[in-house]
């Protein structure tokens, strides 16, 4: 036998319809943690769906949500009801945050690109360059050759010898005015030897 029984118990329609996300990005507006709690459960999986289609690494795209999901609770009192839909408000700022987070990570891989181009060594032919210094040495050892033995002398001593012309003339207990003389003639005589323009 069937017996029907009946509950004695207030029903509050009203209670049982969810509220709206611009309800309850309102209440987070006010510090609600309750209502932040299910605007995430409504909203989280479609932000992160939107994260990681642009994204595409799924880490960063966990860590890019977290970010907005946190921007949301720190700015929902700049949420305008007027302006847009809550999910739009949220989608947006989910799309502009996975923009912002590519153009970041570009402008890095640009950066070490950059930085790698920079720091590469580039290769050269070790046996000309050397073929290079060595015919260079003869042509300048000829040049030297035809000098007189006295612009030789205050040549090689300032030039190969690394001294001044006031050292080169205590050197060769000479006067100063003669060391330059010999210097300038002889480089004069160099440069016309090796037809370097000047």
């Amino acid at each position: 036998m069937l017996v029907l029984m009946t509950a004695d118990f207030d029903f509050d329609l009203e209670s049982t319809v969810p509220e709206s996300k611009e309800q309850l990005l309102g209440r987070v507006a006010r510090g609600d943690e309750a209502a932040f709690g299910e605007l995430y459960d409504q909203m989280a999986p479609r932000v992160l769906g939107l994260v990681r289609r642009l994204l595409v690494d799924p880490a960063q795209s966990e860590e890019v949500t977290q970010e907005i999901f946190l921007e949301i609770w720190q700015s929902a009192t700049r949420y305008e009801v007027q302006r847009g839909g809550a999910s739009t408000w949220i989608l947006t700022m989910a799309h502009r945050r996975a923009v912002d987070r590519i153009r970041s990570s570009q402008a890095s891989r640009d950066r070490d690109t950059k930085i790698g181009i920079r720091d590469l060594a580039v290769a050269y032919d070790e046996v000309s360059e050397t073929v290079e210094v060595r015919l260079e040495h003869e042509r300048v050892e000829k040049a030297m050759s035809r000098l007189t033995q006295l612009q030789r002398q205050a040549i090689s001593l300032a030039y190969y010898g690394g001294l001044s012309q006031s050292e080169v003339a205590e050197r060769l207990q000479i006067p100063l005015g003669t060391v330059k003389t010999r210097l300038r003639d002889g480089m004069i005589r160099l440069r016309d030897e090796l037809g370097v323009a000047s």
